[in-house]
């Protein structure tokens, strides 16, 4: 069951690593929200053309739990997205890739303070790794500039991205009893549906870019890799395994993300990225391998 898990998280972690390359791929192609937008319409209705009957039989116990999964659909779905599309204007992919790092870190964070969840030494030492790891990518290799706060914008915006999603890993804890169809179709909807007025706010604003073929191509990468395959292959994984663990595999999302970005769009590969690169892995090695027996 662990190994099954596992290489559900490897993947989910591929096809996020592939999110934020095509989040830069975007920038001139298509605005960030009707990105965010596009992804929510396609994947809402692919995910409901398999899920209608399915969403009939789980919609007593679904209904109970509505404010619950419109919380997933705000919060991991459409705040972490439409900030992380944003971000990508001002930074690069290498850096937003790297910087999730910090998700294990803090759903640790959440998980102690909320629950007072075990932890071992080991995990606390993945987890300190992970966030060196990220100040360095953040600081572009100058740790001591952090002492100065010279981050980019963009790299700022990540820290909004960061903390929804930790905090919709963590919130996972109470997802109710429904099919995994349903648990991803209703936020899905949610999202769209608090997509729709960012939107309408970037086309009021004069900042809309329409779609072109690559544009399009984008978006619909985003919708079936980015957001069905990889949120339904990691909510299997947090049920398996637990969030703490399940969420220490995000530090995948940098070694994926770099790879392709030096792959796919060509950007520069610096020393402080293959530094901030193995202790990203160091640290999920390390937390996985000492995690409590209790785990």
């Amino acid at each position: 069951m662990q190994k099954t898990a596992y290489i559900c998280l490897v993947i989910a972690t591929l096809c996020w690593g592939g999110n934020a390359v095509a989040g830069k791929l975007a920038v001139g192609h298509i605005s960030p929200m009707l990105l965010t937008f596009g992804r929510w319409f396609l994947a809402t209705a692919l995910i409901f053309a398999i899920s209608i009957p399915q969403l009939i039989r789980d919609w007593p116990v679904a209904r109970r739990h509505l404010p619950l999964l419109v919380f997933y659909g705000v919060v991991g779905y459409t705040t972490f997205n439409a900030v992380l599309y944003s971000a990508l204007k001002y930074t690069t992919a290498i850096n937003v890739t790297i910087e999730q790092a910090a998700i294990p870190m803090l759903i640790f964070c959440f998980n102690f303070a909320l629950f007072r969840m075990k932890v071992s030494w080991a995990q606390i030492l993945g987890f300190a790794l992970t966030l060196v790891g990220v100040g360095l990518t953040a600081a572009h290799g100058d740790l001591a500039s952090l002492l100065m706060l010279t981050v980019n914008f963009g790299d700022a915006l990540m820290i909004i991205a960061l903390v929804a999603y930790a905090v919709y890993t963590v919130a996972l804890r109470w997802k109710p009893p429904i099919h995994w169809r349903s648990l991803m179709a209703l936020p899905a909807l949610f999202a769209l549906i608090t997509t729709t007025p960012l939107m309408v706010w970037e086309l009021s604003s004069g900042n809309a870019i329409w779609p072109d073929a690559q544009g399009a191509i984008i978006t619909v990468y985003t919708a079936v890799f980015a957001s069905l395959i990889a949120q339904i292959l990691y909510i299997f994984g947090v049920e398996r395994i637990g969030a703490n663990r399940a969420g220490l595999f995000i530090n995948l999302v940098p070694v994926f993300g770099t790879l392709l970005s030096v792959a796919i769009i060509g950007e520069e590969l610096r020393a402080f990225h293959v530094v901030a690169l193995v202790l990203a892995l160091g640290g999920i090695a390390i937390a996985e391998w000492g995690k409590p027996a209790t785990a």
